[in-house]
This record gives C-alpha cells, structure tokens and sequence, in this order.
C-alpha cells in the first residue's frame, strides 16, 4: 500500500487547480473586482454575499462566519473527505501522477471515497447495459409507457439490475472491487451467509452528485412477485446522505444557476418529463422530505440573497399532488420557507397529475404552462386554510380567519403582509381592519410564551461558524483565550480603514506595491496595533515576494490570535476595475500610508524647529536638513503615482 502522499506533489496539484472552478460547483460566483470572487457561502445559511474566492491565492475565506482555507479544505468540507482523498482527487481532475513517500509509487486507485464512486459507476455501466436484455422487457415497457423512449433513458442512465441475487457482485468483483468495498457502496447487502444484491429486477436511476459523480441509485419494483418497496434506495453510506441529495442536481445545476429558478418535483420520472419538457431546473428529493440540507445544496445555486432587489431574487416551485399526502408535503416546504430569501412557489396541475402523467395526457406544452402558471406559495397556504372552511357563513369566515392569520403573520416583508391582508379580506368579505388585527395578534403570540415552529429556535447549534464552546456548570475551569483579530474589531473610522486597505494592498499585491516602498512601510506607526503585526509579517518575508508561498509565510509569521485577520485581509476585495488599476491602487494606497507617516514626522521636526533656541545653529541646520529631506522623499513618492 502507497504510503503519504509527497509534499511536492501536494503543492504543485494546489497550484495547477483553479479553485474557483471547484467551488463554482457548489456556489454561484460573481465579480467582486479584480481577481476576487463572491458568492453565498456554503458553510453557513445567509442572505448576503460575503464569501470571498481569490483564484491567484488559491483559497477562500467567508467574512460572515470566518471559514478558510484552500481547495482541499474546501472539498473535504463540502464532500466529506479525508485530506489525502481531496488530493488524489484533485490529481485525478487534472490528470496529475502522484508519488508517495513510504511506498510503492504511484498509484491509480486513488481513495476510499474515490473506490465507492467508481464501484457506483461501474454498477450503473452494467445496469445501462442490462436494460436492452431481454429481462428487462417490463423496464423498457414501464419506460415507453410513460413516454420515455431509448435516448431519453441513455440521457438520464436509467438502467435495469436484473433478478439475481450475484450478478452485480460478481461482476464487480470481476473488475477487482473487493466485498468491503461494494458493500460500504451500498450495492449489496449482508446477508446471514453472505452478501447479496441489494437491487433485483427493478428499473434503476442512477444518483449524482453536483460534479455528476454517481453516488447511488433509486429503484423501482416492476414484477409482481418482488414484495420490496415499490421504490428502493441505495442505504446510507459515506458518500450517499438521502437527505442532502437531489436527484438531477447534475443535469439541473448549471440551469439553476443561470436561470435562478428551480423547480421541485417528487419522482425520478417527473424530473424526466420536466427535463424532456423544457422545465430543465427539476431536481427531485430521494426518499425524504424537502429540508434545511436541501436548501444549503440549492442557495448558492440561487444566489439567494436577501440583499438582491426582488425582480433579481430566484424561484423555487414546489410541484405537489392535490392528495392529502400532497398537501402534508406542502405544509412541509411552507415551514422552511422563510429560510429562502427567494420567491417560492407552488405548482398544482388541474386533475391532480403529477409532471409525468400531465406529459403523457397533455403533451410537453402542458408540463411548461404547469410551472407558468404557479400560485406563490402564501396565497397557496392561505387559500388553502380558507378551503377548509364554508364562507358562506360568519362562523365559517371567523375561522378561516383565524387560520390564516397566522400564516399572514409569517410573511418578512411587511409590504408583501400588507398585500395579503387586503387579499384575505377580499377572499372573506371581511374588513381589512378585522384581518389586519387579527395578523397583528397573530405575531405576538410567540412573545407571549408561545414557540414559532417556523423559526425552529437558534439555527446551526455548535456550527464550525460558532466561536467556540461552550463551558456548562461541572466542567471545571478553562483557561481564556486570546480573542482573535478581525477585520470587524477594527475601528470604523478614516484612518483605520485607510491603514486596512494599505495592509490589504500589501498582503494582495506585494510585487505590485513593490520591495522598496514596502520598506519603506515598515517605519510607519499604526493607530491600530493589529494591522502593524500583520505588516511586520510583511516585511519579515520580503524575500519571498513573488513566491506562490507567500501567504503561507505571513499566516506562519503572525501569532495565532492574527491569522484570521491575514486570511481576510488576503481575501477581502479591492476596489479596481483593471489590472492596471490595481497596481496603480495598490501602489497608491501604500504610498498615501507612508506619505501620512513623513508629514507626521514633518510636523514633529516643524516643532522641534520652533522649540529650538535660535543660538543652536548647528541644530536648526540639521532639523531643516531632515525637513528637505523628507519633502524630497515625499516628492519621490508622488511622482511614481500616474495622476497624483
């Protein structure tokens, strides 16, 4: 076995990945000037940008709850690997050998992770090929039946494992996966003498990640005698988590994210015909509930932020059957609508036919005008709590009232509740005021002792954002730790924010700035002592200038408390539209620093001048020497500065 992996190899295959285009398969990056990227962060819920990506540093850093690091921090975070797994699977993006100490050499095998995806994808290739057999009929009837012909299954993978309890095993042991290994991919399972399929007889979907790596499968049960489920999915495994998949997440992302909209379905077949149909943003959960984890996989897609305008925010449709477990699905996506700042929606198809059905007996027109014509889900929740009751009747309105006050109460935007009340008494012929009083004490209800199940308490309990743990009665003493430096503890005034971004230049752009003026930097005084650590760091290290290892010397070189402010520092942006106008700023902000600096010590030798008696001539002539001196260095300074 290949032992660890070369520290050589480690560099050189951070360097050769963009991390930009890793993190763009989980979030939506835009411009936040040159050389920086931002988007929602993946790490915790918000509603504005303040994730951060600088490609040329090769790392991230979210100002709003402090995560950091480099592609491969990234993807162990994000895909739940070891270290060693994000390298080798980085390598095997960019088609890079590695080499290990220890060992014997390279090695293609790559990782546990890497193993259960290629077992995955080895069994999908055989399930594709199953289905043109003959014991597959009834998977290629079911299929024709709901309108899918031959290519539509080769787009989507669908395949077919066949009613037998090894053909899987055996043929993936026949390309040398072992029993452990297709085990732990959930693609057989033990049974009390040995293991057996886990998938037999029935029509496969295959399951992907957002970088459309096949991670498990959903199962349908086609002959009589199978007594299973009618719908089977792969078990949880370690890279197979039901409730944060999203069945055509890979065929979806990219259409999500440039359209902003995506649309819910609830089955593998209706995420088919919406494809099919045009509706190319349908993703379907597999084998649970619509949740908070499905959300964090579909927010950085969105871009769902709440500082966007609201003719710039995305949509989310919900397609729901009109049955009552349609509706009890429903209820469930209202609760965790508040979590969006998106618009959501709801979608009923008249009949009540689901996507596939309404495809079949409509036509693919039909599918597209099922999403035109979506409802927004506070009207489909508050007309549904008014369906329930009969309106013709006083006692029938006041408790439809008082069903949907509630929900009115929930609505963020004020101007938006305002609309529905006017909405709601319209639809009860009641005065607005009856229904604007009864939203208001609607609200006031979770202050007055109650609890609001929308907010379901404080979100993300002991999330990696959290700072720190908590020390609980029993636990002994603990030693206080040195609080961390931060952008935010900065002071927020002019003087403070022009030394941050003279910092900042520093950090970014040292070869822009350039090795004399940086040192000239290190003589200038700081109103904030944070800042001045991180430029001793900077001059310490001006050999390194140019060296992609840069940032790592200055995180090496700070005390542990300032690491994080050199990290957001490195990662904040700056303010240029060009990379000409970069160097020009970088330069320029470091020069205003210390030109600050030479006229604070002018004026200090102005007043040494005036304090000197006028019989010290030799003093006064060497304080006026320092004055001309310092006037030309100030003159030096300006002239290297385009425009100034």
């Amino acid at each position: 076995m290949a032992g660890l992996i070369a520290r050589n190899d480690i560099d050189e295959v951070r360097a050769r990945v963009n991390i930009a285009d890793v993190v763009g398969d989980y979030v939506t990056l835009k411009s936040a000037g040159v050389g920086s990227l931002k988007g929602l962060c993946p790490f915790h819920d918000e509603r504005t940008p303040s994730f951060h990506v600088r490609p040329q540093v090769g790392r991230y850093h979210c100002f709003g709850c402090g995560e950091d690091g480099d592609v491969f921090s990234f993807l162990m975070s994000q895909d739940h690997t070891t270290f060693q797994e994000a390298v080798e699977r980085m390598a095997a993006k960019i088609g890079f050998t590695l080499h290990y100490e220890e060992g014997d050499g390279p090695r293609t095998d790559y990782n546990a992770r890497a193993r259960l995806i290629a077992a995955n994808e080895a069994a999908q290739a055989f399930f594709t090929a199953q289905l043109t057999t003959a014991a597959a009929e009834p998977a290629r009837r079911f299929l024709g039946e709901r309108g899918f012909d031959p290519a539509a299954a080769q787009h989507f993978g669908v395949g077919f494992a066949p009613k037998s309890f090894d053909a899987l095993k055996d043929h993936l042991r026949g390309l040398r996966f072992s029993i452990d290994e297709i085990v732990a991919a959930g693609l057989v399972s033990q049974g009390d003498r040995s293991p057996y399929d886990r998938f037999r007889g029935r029509l496969m979907w295959p399951i992907r990640d957002v970088t459309g790596a096949t991670i498990g499968f959903g199962a349908r049960r086609l002959l009589e005698d199978d007594k299973g489920p009618k719908y089977l999915n792969t078990p949880e495994t370690p890279i197979y988590h039901k409730s944060q998949v999203l069945y055509g997440i890979d065929l979806a992302r990219k259409e999500i994210a440039k359209g902003k909209q995506v649309v819910i379905v609830e089955g593998y077949t209706d995420v088919m015909a919406c494809h099919l149909a045009g509706i190319t943003t349908a993703v379907a959960t597999c084998g649970t509930s619509f949740g908070v984890d499905h959300i964090k996989v579909l927010r950085p897609m969105l871009g769902d932020s709440a500082a966007q305008h609201v003719s710039q925010l995305g949509q989310i449709v919900f397609t729901f059957d009109p049955d009552e477990a349609g509706q009890r699905a429903a209820s469930r996506a209202f609760t965790e609508e508040q979590r969006f700042a998106s618009q959501t929606y709801v979608a009923v198809a008249p009949g009540g036919l689901d996507p596939c059905d309404l495809r079949l007996a409509r036509g693919d027109d039909a599918v597209r005008r099922l999403v035109e014509n979506r409802r927004p889900m506070f009207e489909f929740m508050i007309r549904r709590r008014l369906d329930g009751h009969d309106l013709d009747t006083v006692e029938g309105r006041v408790a439809g009232l008082r069903e949907s006050a509630p929900v009115i109460s929930e609505i963020r935007d004020r101007a938006l509740a305002d609309g529905y009340i006017r909405n709601t008494a319209g639809w009860l012929g009641m005065d607005i005021e009856d229904v604007r009083r009864a939203v208001a004490a609607a609200r006031r209800r979770p202050a007055d002792g109650g609890s609001d199940t929308r907010s379901g308490g404080p979100s993300n309990p002991g999330h990696a954002g959290s700072a720190g743990g908590h020390t609980g009665p029993g636990d002994g003493p603990s030693l206080p730790e040195e609080p961390q430096a931060s952008l935010r503890s900065l002071p927020d005034d002019p003087i403070a924010r022009m030394e941050r971004d003279a910092v900042m230049a520093m950090v970014q752009q040292p070869q822009s700035v350039g090795v004399p003026l940086l040192g000239l930097a290190a003589s200038a005084t700081f109103s904030a002592r944070m800042l001045s650590v991180v430029r001793d760091a900077v001059v310490a290290n001006i050999d390194a200038v140019g060296d992609r290892a840069w940032l790592d010397r200055l995180l090496a070189d700070v005390p542990a408390p300032f690491r994080s402010l050199v990290q957001e520092l490195a990662l904040a942006p700056i303010p240029a539209r060009s990379d000409e106008d970069l160097a020009i700023y970088c330069r320029g902000i470091v020069v205003a620093l210390v030109e600050r600096d030479l006229l604070a010590r002018k004026a200090s030798l102005l007043g040494q001048l005036q304090r000197t008696d006028t019989s010290d001539q030799e003093r006064r002539a060497d304080v006026q020497r320092q004055l001309v001196d310092l006037d030309a260095q100030r003159m030096r300074l300006r002239a290297d500065i385009p425009g100034a």
